[in-house]
């Protein structure tokens, strides 16, 4: 076939070539969106993408990109694994970031939090060689090496019972620094003091606690005991503490309040804990006084009880608790017990350290980053019955309506309903969604919005303990979980927690949503993606979350499951329950990094 010859001023090539650009260019860009989305190969690009924002946080478009495409489902948007040097990572007491700030009332020990966008978006391995942790109540005397390689405590005070290694365990003996025969030995000798046995006992503080074989041990005679100590030159004495089965938690008394309500502890107790006390005005013994209830009882031991080349410290600990009015009960050997006073009686008196109540406006219970006060919480300022002796004997006040929700508005109608709502929808969760509730795969537990401790009061039958956590903008109802006998924190849910990784076996949340959103605004503070990383920071291997919220939230809920490794299944809710709810039941999968990529 001939070829047509234009003249040369009816061709157009520039025209031509202008449209074949534009359209290749179409063509390739769909091209490209098919191959990335529908073919192994855009799995393999965003994987690495996603290795890079791992790496460095220094962008946070980059992370916040990551975040969208995690929100949205996108199925190539998965969270990857931290690097093997994260196994033990705790963003908020970091020592790398916190060793360069003060020392001065030790505020460097203390809960600093980055950042969103400094904390990389990546999940916790386990380290090599983790096996699933051993069952409660065998746990308080063993755990696995391997789950915590950490060999510094054992060595520095397995002389003193502490811990020892053995085989691939580390066995726990139930010793401690001043009381190396064992800790049943040491309480049966304060249960010559105070009322250990029957029941007048029931919430305890542990501080600068060890390996908490204290309140391990302290759990033989009903007392629930809530264990602290910080991250310090011991590194993982809580995370042993946690292992064992044993309610703990890390803390730091250092320049804010402890974040527990006042007035909650039925005895408060240090052994060999170095916390100065009267230091500063005694500022530190006044933040033990807000917490120990009326008659409730505070056990030191240690120095500077009648320790050597400490003879004005003990002078001075004598004087303050003088001055407070505690009544001495015993000085046995290095162990001193006192008794707290029912009322603000005689603090108008002159004393040297000039010890004064607290203004009427201050509120004792407010303890989320809130600096500690040189003053001392009235008792007055909480009305009902709050002291040892005089509230419910366990286990009858753990349903009996306390006096502090009666101070709400319809505070009695609703406690009753929560409790009777709970004992429902806990049967439910045994009975219909087949959970490890009441077995020994369950022992630590978390109620991450926990208002009453409805949920915890529903398992007294297990041989659980529930971290009840109330978030801190949220009205402030753990004064009443204390007042029944169960334990638990303030927190922020838009921080990381204060706890090593792997810590609980079950986490439970009604109302997911709510948790990242300013109260009474639909307006986020942080995001989901976020929080369910740090769930799965501190769940298990193996582990479980139930979480309840509406629909919506819920088919959200299942979109991120799948990013953070999770096998999610969504349930209706009990028959009995009224309201749009559904429950999303998840099982963290037990990976190794070195299988991450699968």
């Amino acid at each position: 076939m001939g070829h047509l010859n234009l003249p040369t001023s009816k061709r157009i090539p520039r025209h031509w070539r202008l449209l074949d650009i534009v359209s290749a260019a179409f063509f390739g860009l769909v091209f490209l969106f098919f191959l990335l989305v529908f073919t192994p190969l855009g799995d393999s690009l965003a994987a690495s993408g996603r290795q890079s924002l791992l790496v460095s946080t220094a962008d946070p478009r980059q992370r916040h990109r990551l975040v969208a495409l995690v929100e949205l489902g996108t199925q190539s948007a998965a969270i990857e694994a931290c690097p093997a040097e994260f196994v033990d990572h705790m963003p908020c007491e970091d020592p790398r970031r916190n060793s360069q700030l003060s020392r001065e009332m030790n505020f460097y020990r203390e809960r600093h939090c980055p950042l969103p966008d400094e904390t990389p978006l990546c999940l916790i391995p386990p380290p090599d060689g983790y096996k699933i942790s051993v069952h409660w109540p065998d746990s308080l005397h063993k755990i696995w090496h391997s789950n915590m390689p950490h060999n510094k405590i054992a060595d520095r005070k397995g002389h003193q019972g502490w811990m020892k290694r053995e085989g691939p365990y580390f066995i726990f003996p139930g010793g401690g620094t001043m009381f190396p025969d064992g800790a049943i030995q040491y309480i049966e000798k304060l249960g010559q003091y105070i009322p250990i046995s029957g029941g007048t006992l029931r919430t305890a503080l542990d501080m600068g606690c060890g390996v908490a074989s204290f309140g391990g041990y302290m759990l033989g005679e009903e007392i629930l005991t809530m264990s602290f100590a910080p991250r310090d030159s011991h590194k993982s004495q809580i995370q042993f503490a946690l292992e064992r089965g044993i309610p703990a938690f890390v803390a730091m008394l250092g320049t804010r309040r402890l974040p527990f309500p006042a007035f909650s502890f039925d005895l408060v107790h240090c052994s060999r804990c170095l916390i100065p006390f009267t230091a500063y005005n005694a500022t530190y013994f006044m933040e033990v006084d807000r917490l120990l209830r009326p008659e409730g009882y505070l056990v030191i031991s240690g120095p500077p009880v009648q320790w050597p080349n400490q003879d004005k410290e003990w002078a001075d600990l004598q004087a303050v608790a003088r001055a407070l009015c505690y009544e001495l009960l015993a000085v046995d050997g290095n162990t001193v017990i006192w008794k707290k006073p029912v009322a603000d009686s005689c603090l108008s008196n002159q004393n040297e350290f000039g010890l004064e109540l607290c203004d009427e406006s201050d509120d004792p219970d407010y303890a989320w980053y809130f600096k500690l006060k040189k003053c001392v919480s009235r008792i007055s300022s909480v009305k009902g019955d709050l002291a040892v002796g005089k509230i419910a004997q366990w286990p009858e006040r753990l349903t009996k309506t306390p006096s502090r929700a009666a101070l709400m508005k319809n505070g009695i109608d609703v406690f009753e309903a929560d409790t009777r709502r709970w004992v429902r929808r806990v049967a439910y969760y045994k009975n219909s969604l087949s959970l490890k509730l009441g077995t020994s795969a369950v022992r630590n537990i978390m109620d991450m919005n926990a208002f009453f401790g409805g949920f915890a009061a529903a398992l007294k039958s297990d041989s659980v303990w529930v971290m009840n956590v109330i978030p801190a903008r949220k009205p402030s109802t753990l004064a009443v979980i204390y007042d029944r006998g169960l334990i638990g924190v303030y927190h922020d849910w838009c921080e990381p927690f204060s706890t090593y990784p792997r810590t609980y076996d079950l986490i439970h949340v009604s109302g997911i949503e709510s948790l990242i959103k300013y109260p009474g605004s639909g307006k986020n503070r942080c995001n989901l993606v976020d929080l369910m990383v740090e769930m799965d920071r501190i769940l298990r291997p193996e582990g479980t979350v139930v979480i309840r919220d509406s629909p919506e939230v819920i088919d959200k809920v299942g979109r991120l499951a799948r990013a953070v490794r999770w096998t999610a299944s969504i349930h209706e809710k009990e028959p009995e329950s009224h309201g749009r709810e559904k429950i999303l039941v998840a099982t963290k999968k037990f990976w190794m990094l070195s299988s991450a990529s699968n």
